[in-house]
């Protein structure tokens, strides 16, 4: 019976899509439609199950099945006879904002790998509760009062959360936001005694090991309709799916956003949040100028794969630009302040045996964390530029890899599309055939290595500096994950860099050169001493 209402589902959102859609919708966004309603359809067929949680929560039994649920996989196979305008990949040209049947997040040339639409800010009355529960959450309050979680009393509070079904929920903008908020009470209810035990002594302890029934049901089953994990992810909900514009006329600027759900209520953590969003702001430019380069190698097209490339190198650079006013706009010593309650329970010393979400499954579960690592700007620049194929075969790049999994699926795919159609119009041999590409190919790899450096250079000064915890949020060594990535980046500069024919170089370029390739050498010597001190410093750093 659920298979089949499922499957009615499916059919509805398409004719709804449809009907809805503006009548000058581009073929871009209508393939962009009908390939997202596939792999719902797929979806479908894949996770509904005999074994699959019960459509109606509320009158789920109190007994558990020993099945954890079945997350949805899609597969770049079901995208190559799209018919569209952007060869490869169905990409929104359009972010169809009034359209509330399709997802939430979808690439596109506007949007980028933001949501299609603002974010839901707050629920609808019938989730009073829910949302009354999350407005007193806080550490601090709006008005500088104490929250639940400083006064302990969140655990206490979510018991008198009512077990919402969810069941009838197709609105793509509600789901969201309904899973937003489902992964923040989460992880609040299972990381509170951890801040508690840190704040008073320094050590995080043990988190709780159940999730109860009234949050666990709903989590899942809002998880299963968005094809996600039961679990705060970095896209989906702690970040890019957490803001609020103060001006709807204005952009996506700091200044003109603040956060929907805070856990801390420090200025901090606003500063910490936001930054991303104004980061990604530049991700629908970005993704534009990567189709242009992957699409001018494929055609053997010199000049065009040379300016779409220079405008990818010169997005980075104002991607990175806005990085940096990190260090401004969220302090490094009050990261720790809210940074337990992004924590996972996979390879996480407070979770030895998982989580057991009740009403779901008797086997526990292991997440991770939400993490900056998750977004999808820098993947795609490692796929476009294929260093993630450089990438050493080792237990750190395993988690680089299990963390492309936690991401819109959307997301997911595009990236895999850009690895492969970069594999197969060899982006990084054609640029290097050509001096003058090669040195715009080297740039765009810097850009890749400055968004690495600062973020390992954020790891030393807001998290090694105040803590030894040897594992970071999303549960990879806090020593040497991060330089694995970094270290590949710098010997892929140094390669390229090696086999550039100065002579042919156009004079801007050749200063170029010389500038990038002396700085990855003696950043290359410096990680290694760096790496080798720390491991000293703390603990299991080999441990994935």
């Amino acid at each position: 019976m659920m298979r089949q209402t499922l499957r009615l589902q499916a059919a509805a959102s398409l004719k709804t899509a449809l009907k809805h859609a503006p009548a000058k919708t581009s073929t871009t966004a209508l393939a962009a439609i009908s390939h997202s309603l596939r792999l719902q359809a797929q979806a479908i067929r894949e996770y509904s199950t005999p074994s699959a949680p019960s459509a109606s929560p509320t009158s789920t039994p109190t007994g558990t099945n020993n099945t954890q649920p079945k997350y949805r996989q899609f597969h770049t196979s079901d995208i190559q006879n799209q018919a569209r305008e952007v060869p490869g990949f169905p990409i929104l040209d359009d972010p169809l904002v009034q359209n509330h049947s399709i997802p939430s997040f979808m690439v596109g040339t506007q949007n980028g790998f933001l949501p299609r639409q603002d974010p839901l800010d707050v629920l609808p009355k019938e989730y009073e509760a829910l949302e009354e529960l999350l407005q007193k959450m806080p550490l601090t309050l709006k008005d500088g009062s104490k929250g639940l979680l400083a006064l302990g009393q969140f655990g206490e509070a979510c018991k008198s959360l009512p077990q919402y079904d969810l069941s009838n929920v197709e609105d793509s903008e509600l789901l969201s936001a309904l899973y937003r908020d489902y992964t923040f009470v989460a992880s609040a209810y299972l990381l509170e005694p951890c801040d508690i035990l840190y704040r008073k002594t320094g050590d995080y302890g043990l988190g709780r090991s159940v999730l109860p029934k009234n949050i666990a049901v709903p989590l899942v089953q809002v998880a299963e309709k968005i094809g996600a994990k039961p679990f705060m992810e970095y896209a989906l909900s702690y970040a890019l799916y957490n803001y609020r514009r103060i001006d709807k006329s204005k952009g996506l600027v700091w200044g003109n956003l603040e956060l929907i759900r805070p856990f801390s209520g420090d200025p901090s953590e606003l500063g910490f949040i936001i930054s991303h969003v104004t980061m990604v702001s530049h991700s629908g430019e970005l993704v534009k100028n990567t189709m242009k380069t992957l699409e001018a190698a494929g055609k053997h097209n010199r000049q065009a794969f040379n300016e779409g490339l220079s405008k990818v190198v010169s997005t980075y650079e104002k991607i990175n630009q806005e990085m940096d006013t990190m260090w401004q706009r969220s302090l490094p010593a009050d990261y720790l302040k809210f940074r337990t309650f992004i924590m996972g329970t996979k390879n996480q010393p407070m979770f030895p045996k998982g989580v057991i979400y009740e009403g779901v499954s008797d086997e526990p579960m292991f997440h991770r964390g939400e993490s900056g690592a998750n977004d999808s700007m820098v993947p795609m620049g490692d796929n476009l530029l294929q260093l993630t194929e450089s990438m050493p075969s080792n237990p750190l790049t395993a988690v680089l890899k299990d963390f492309r999994t936690y991401r819109p699926h959307n997301h997911a795919e595009f990236l895999e599309f850009v690895e492969e159609k970069a594999r197969q119009n060899q982006v990084r041999n054609f640029a290097e055939q050509d001096p003058n590409s090669a040195a715009i190919f080297l740039a765009a790899v810097d850009q890749i290595r400055n968004f690495r450096n600062r973020h390992w250079s954020f790891t030393k000064e807001y998290i090694i500096k105040y803590t030894k915890h040897p594992v970071a949020t999303g549960g990879s060594p806090i020593v040497t994950w991060l330089p694995n990535q970094l270290a590949t980046v710098l010997k892929t500069m140094q390669e390229v860099g090696a086999k550039i024919d100065e002579r042919a170089l156009l004079p801007e370029n050749k200063a170029l050169v010389d500038v990038l390739t002396k700085r990855a050498d003696a950043q290359a010597r410096i990680l290694d001493r760096e790496v080798a001190q720390l491991r000293t410093e703390i603990k299991d750093q080999d441990k994935v």
